[in-house]
C-alpha cells in the first residue's frame, strides 16, 4: 500500500472516531440504581458551574470595584503575546482560594466551569501551571547565585507586587481601623513536604521532625480580619521575629488608626518588645511565662484576702513586677481560677525514665483545699482588673481565625520552592478571605461564619447560564436544606449594595467601599443583643466592635 492509502486509511479512522464520539455524546445510558433506571445523557453545550451563588458576590466585589482596582494595579507584564490576560490569572486565583482548595493543582477542577468566568469578567480560568508562571513573574527569586543585574531586576519586581499586595490588603481593612480596635499578634505553624527555601526542622507542635514555615500574623480582634501576615522560615518561629514587622505596621498607621490594645500570648511578654511599643507609646497585654521569678510572685500573692471576682471564675489582683532582665518594674495583673476538677499531677522530682508518663493521683475531696491555675499578664494600660481578664480571653479568639484560615482557606497550603511566592499566595488567600468575611457579616450581621459554614450557604448552588435575545440568565437551583434563610441573607446583601448606591450615587467605587464597610458595621452593632455590655473599660475607651 502506498503513502497515499495510509493517509485515506488514516483520514476515515479520524472521521469514523469522530461519527462514534457524536453518537455515544448524542445517545443516552441507561443507568440502573438503587432508585431505578434512569437515562443520563452528557450536555456537552452547557454553560453550568457548581458555584452558583457565585453572582452575588461578583456583584459584591463590583458595586466597589475591588477586584477591577485589584486587578489594574497589578504589576503584572508579559512581554510574549501568547499569554493569559492579567484578569485571567487573578480571577483563577481568586476561585481557586474561594473554593478552598490547597494546592495548585486543584485549578483543573475549576476549569470545566464555563459561568465563573463570564461572572468576573475572564475569558478563561488558566491552568495550575500557567498560574505558577504567572506568580513567579509577580514574585520572582532572588537566589544567591543571580547576577547583579538581574538581582536588582528581580527585586524591583518583588517591591511592586508587595507594595501592590499590601495597598489591596490595607483598603480591605482600613475602615475598621477608625473604630476602637485591638491588634493581636500570633505565630502559626506551615508544614511542608518538598525541598523548599528556608524549610528547617524547628518547633512543630502537630508533627515534630517536619519542615516547616512560620506565619507571623497580625489581626483586627473581635472581627476576625487578617492586618498583615508575614511567611518566614529558618526556625523563625519566635515573637521576636514579628517585632519588626509589628513596628513598621503600627508606626505606618496615623495615631488615630492605631490599635487600643497590643495582645499576644507568653512567646511576646519579653523585655525587647516591650520596650520598643513603650518608645512609640503604644499599649500592650501580654501573658508572662512561669520563669522562677513569674513563680515567686505567685507565691507571694496566693494568700492575699483581697483577690477581686471578675466573672467567669476568674479572680484577680494587681502587682508590680521587676524580673532580673527587665529595665524596670512593669505593672501586672495575677489572674486564677479554680480547678474543676480534682484530678491532679504529681509534682515530685522524678527521672527522665519516669517523665514518659506523668503521675496522677485524685485530691481527697474531704479535705477543705481548693486548687488554682495561675496566669500572670504584664500591662501599661489603665485598664481594670475586670477589663484586663476579659481581654486576655477574647485574645483566644485569634486561634479561631487561624484554625479557619489553615483548615477552610488553605493558609498552609498553595506551597512553592521559593519563599517570595509562597508569602504572595499568603497575603493572596488574607485578601481573599477579608472580601469574604465583609460579605458574609453583610449577609449575617449578627454573628460571624466560618466558611464551613458560610460556604454552603452564599456560595454553592447550581446555575445554568441560558442566552436569548442579547441578555444572559442564571438559572439558580438550591440544594441547601435552609432555602428560606439563604434567601434572606440574599436579601441582607442587596439591601446593602442598594442602600450604598441609593444614598449617594455620586460616590467613586472606592468611596463606595468606605461606605458599605461602615453600612456593615453599622448592622453588626445594631444586632448585638440590648443587654450585651463590654467589659468595664477606661471611661474613656470604648471598642466599638464587640466579639462575635
Amino acid at each position: 500500500m502506498g503513502e497515499a492509502g495510509f493517509e485515506k486509511n488514516a483520514l476515515v479512522r479520524a472521521v469514523g472516531e469522530a461519527i462514534a464520539e457524536q453518537m455515544r455524546e448524542a445517545s443516552d445510558l441507561r443507568v440502573s440504581t438503587p432508585g431505578g433506571r434512569f437515562q443520563v445523557r452528557w450536555d456537552k453545550n452547557g454553560s453550568a458551574s457548581a458555584l452558583g451563588q457565585l453572582a452575588f458576590f461578583a456583584e459584591f466585589l463590583e458595586v466597589p470595584g475591588l477586584f477591577e482596582r485589584w486587578v489594574k494595579s497589578c504589576p503584572l507584564a508579559y512581554t510574549s503575546g501568547n499569554t493569559p490576560e492579567v484578569a485571567d490569572v487573578l480571577g483563577t486565583r481568586l476561585l481557586s482560594i474561594l473554593d478552598g482548595q490547597r494546592r495548585y493543582a486543584h485549578v483543573a477542577g475549576l476549569r470545566g466551569d464555563a459561568v465563573a468566568p463570564q461572572l468576573l469578567g475572564m475569558t478563561q480560568i488558566i491552568s495550575d501551571e500557567s498560574l505558577r508562571r504567572a506568580l513567579k513573574h509577580l514574585a520572582p527569586c532572588i537566589g544567591k547565585r543571580c547576577p547583579e543585574d538581574e538581582r536588582i531586576r528581580r527585586e524591583a519586581q518583588l517591591t511592586k507586587s508587595t507594595e501592590w499586595m499590601d495597598t489591596a490588603l490595607k483598603e480591605s481593612i482600613h475602615e475598621a481601623l477608625r473604630t476602637g480596635w485591638i491588634l493581636d499578634c500570633d505565630t502559626t505553624i506551615k508544614l511542608l513536604y518538598g525541598h523548599q527555601d528556608g524549610a528547617e526542622i524547628s518547633y512543630n507542635p502537630t508533627k515534630p521532625k517536619r519542615p516547616s514555615h512560620a506565619i507571623h500574623t497580625y489581626w483586627i480582634a473581635n472581627m476576625r480580619l487578617v492586618l498583615d501576615a508575614e511567611v518566614q522560615g529558618r526556625k523563625a518561629h519566635a515573637a521576636k521575629h514579628s517585632l519588626s514587622r509589628l513596628i513598621v505596621i503600627l508606626k505606618t498607621l496615623p495615631p488615630e488608626q492605631r490599635p487600643r490594645l497590643v495582645r499576644g500570648d507568653n512567646s511576646f511578654g519579653n523585655e525587647p518588645l516591650m520596650i520598643e511599643l513603650e518608645a512609640i507609646g503604644q499599649t500592650y497585654l501580654f501573658k508572662l511565662r512561669q520563669s522562677p521569678g513569674v513563680k515567686r510572685l505567685i507565691e507571694r500573692h496566693w494568700s492575699r484576702t483581697d483577690w477581686k471576682d471578675i466573672g467567669e471564675g476568674y479572680h484577680a489582683v494587681e502587682a508590680e513586677l521587676a524580673l532580673s532582665g527587665w529595665s524596670r518594674a512593669r505593672r501586672v495583673v495575677v489572674v486564677r481560677r479554680a480547678v474543676k476538677d480534682t484530678l491532679v499531677a504529681e509534682t515530685k522530682k522524678m527521672s527522665k525514665r519516669e517523665k514518659r508518663q506523668q503521675r496522677l493521683h485524685f485530691a481527697d475531696p474531704l479535705q477543705p483545699v481548693k486548687l488554682w491555675e495561675y496566669a500572670v499578664l504584664v500591662t501599661n494600660s489603665d485598664y481594670n482588673p475586670d477589663a484586663i481578664g476579659q481581654l486576655y480571653r477574647d485574645r483566644s479568639d485569634c486561634e479561631n481565625g487561624f484554625d479557619e484560615l489553615k483548615n477552610q482557606w488553605g493558609w498552609g497550603g498553595y506551597t512553592t520552592q521559593d519563599m517570595e511566592r509562597c508569602n504572595l499566595s499568603a497575603h493572596a488567600v488574607a485578601l481573599i478571605y477579608n472580601w469574604w468575611s465583609w460579605h458574609v457579616r453583610l449577609a449575617h450581621p449578627k454573628t460571624r461564619l466560618e466558611a464551613i459554614t458560610s460556604r454552603p450557604l452564599l456560595l454553592a448552588g447550581v446555575a445554568r447560564l441560558t442566552q436569548h435575545a442579547g441578555q444572559s440568565r442564571l438559572l439558580l437551583a438550591l440544594t441547601h436544606a435552609a432555602g428560606d434563610q439563604i434567601k434572606a441573607m440574599i436579601a441582607n446583601i442587596r439591601m446593602g449594595l442598594d442602600a450604598v448606591l441609593a444614598s449617594a450615587p455620586q460616590l467613586t467605587k472606592p468611596e463606595r467601599w468606605r461606605a458599605l464597610v461602615r453600612y456593615i458595621i453599622q448592622k453588626i452593632i445594631a444586632a448585638k443583643p440590648k443587654n450585651h455590655s463590654p467589659p468595664a473599660l477606661s471611661p474613656s475607651v470604648s471598642l466599638l466592635i464587640p466579639p462575635g
